[in-house]
């Protein structure tokens, strides 16, 4: 079974990583537009951070809808029509010149993208028992940290080079070319995508049979939660949740303030911001590699996931403390990035564990869209905070205190997995 379900996951996670990629760049490429936008359109810190959060105001409201959708009609045209959507909403960013319109398409953005990640968690639990999935969800989750690291630097040379081109700014090119490649990809998940073993012309007939059996057999074990009114009345989804709207908050904070970090602390230039900007990430890909990996290993969950936040805490509390010194500030942003990212596959190994089925379609999307609220809180408080203060400084310690509930959280509260 190893060679099939590592055949498996060379033609899958690819493909997927490479759709998340430009999610997650359209999502957060706004964040290396407002170097410029901002002033351009005389939007203050506290607009932004409002209109970057509010995305997450979309994304909650539509994504159990979506997932149980995907669990009716299939992966295939659920993520093709996510994929298509978002890529317009992104380009139709550039058009932007009010505070109202800003928020409006944010807001769409996050309600098309709806149901794209805990999309995917769902989709490779078709393909991958228990035992595997946290490196499987490692594999898939570098997509964070492969677009933090190729994301700057391609907005970065977007921003320094494409000024005044076709009499657009510099940060509308950014958006139109971000854009375009999600609405080919969404073309291509209809042709290349499988929606379960029995449908992978590329396995053979006896492997297909030896996954489908293995995953009927594991969804069927007593003890797990198999429709999404158990999922609600689990007291194990709300917790997962709680601690999901911790991690986020981290992950939001270095998505879209990492490059106003970096400008803070004395580097110029656009091109070298999104350079520097990659550091964090690449560090942190290497970490959620090795942390699901590990987890795998081990067969624990629990102290894997909340080792990663408590570092995370640390990270963002000494970047709070170093902005006055370019070099400490970098490397301790860049340790925030390693725990922040390291969590993440190891967490999604945790609700998977007690729920199949339609509570596993439901409840992920569930801890999905009420963690990512975080999304909206996150950015918003940090902007309204730098507005009044002057500085990131009380944002980063207010996300740090978030990221040590985490720990607190699956620490106390989570079962020994």
């Amino acid at each position: 079974m190893e060679v099939t379900y590592r055949k498996i996951a060379w033609r899958l996670i690819p493909f997927l990583v490479f759709l998340f990629v430009l999610a997650w760049i359209d999502r957060v490429n706004v964040g290396f537009a407002k170097l410029q936008m901002l002033q351009d359109l005389q939007f203050s810190e506290a607009v932004y951070g409002l209109g970057a959060g509010i995305f997450f105001i979309g994304y909650f409201l539509f994504e159990v809808p979506s997932n149980l959708l995907l669990e009716k009609i299939g992966a295939r045209k659920t993520l093709a029509r996510i994929t298509i959507l978002w890529g317009l909403a992104s380009m139709a960013m550039a058009y932007v010149t009010t505070p109202i319109g800003f928020y409006a398409l944010r807001f769409l953005l996050g309600v098309f993208e709806a149901g794209f990640f805990p999309g995917v968690v769902l989709y490779l639990t078709y393909w991958f028992p228990a035992e595997r999935r946290a490196r499987i969800n490692g594999l898939f989750m570098t997509s964070f940290a492969i677009a933090g690291a190729i994301g700057g630097p391609i907005a970065g040379l977007v921003m320094s080079r494409m000024e005044g081109v076709g009499h657009l700014a510099n940060w509308q090119w950014l958006f139109i070319l971000e854009g375009i490649p999600s609405l080919i990809a969404g073309v291509l998940v209809l042709r290349y995508l499988p929606e379960k073993p029995a449908n992978a012309k590329w396995l053979t007939t006896a492997e297909q049979q030896a996954v489908t059996q293995a995953l009927v057999a594991e969804n069927t074990a007593s003890g797990k939660h198999v429709s999404f009114k158990d999922a609600l009345k689990s007291s194990r989804v709300w917790i997962c949740a709680a601690v999901y709207f911790c991690l986020v908050s981290g992950n939001a904070t270095i998505a879209f303030w990492a490059p106003s970090i970096i400008k803070e602390i004395g580097i110029k230039g656009n091109l070298q911001i999104g350079l520097i900007s990659a550091i964090p990430f690449i560090a942190g890909t290497l970490a959620m590699i090795w942390n699901g990996v590990h987890s795998d290993k081990s067969g624990e969950r629990r102290m894997h996931c909340a080792v990663a936040t408590l570092i995370a805490s640390t990270g963002l509390i000494l970047t709070g403390l170093c902005l006055g010194n370019a070099l400490m500030a970098m490397c301790a942003l860049t340790l925030a990035a390693i725990g922040i990212l390291a969590a993440f596959p190891v967490f999604w190994s945790i609700p998977a564990a007690f729920l199949a089925g339609t509570a596993a379609a439901g409840g992920i999307a569930l801890i999905n869209s009420i963690g990512n609220l975080a999304g909206f809180a996150a950015p918003y408080l940090i902007g309204a905070l730098k507005t009044s203060t002057g500085s990131l400084s009380s944002g980063l310690y207010f996300v740090a205190a978030l990221e040590f509930a985490a720990s607190f959280l699956l620490i106390l509260f989570v079962r020994r997995t």
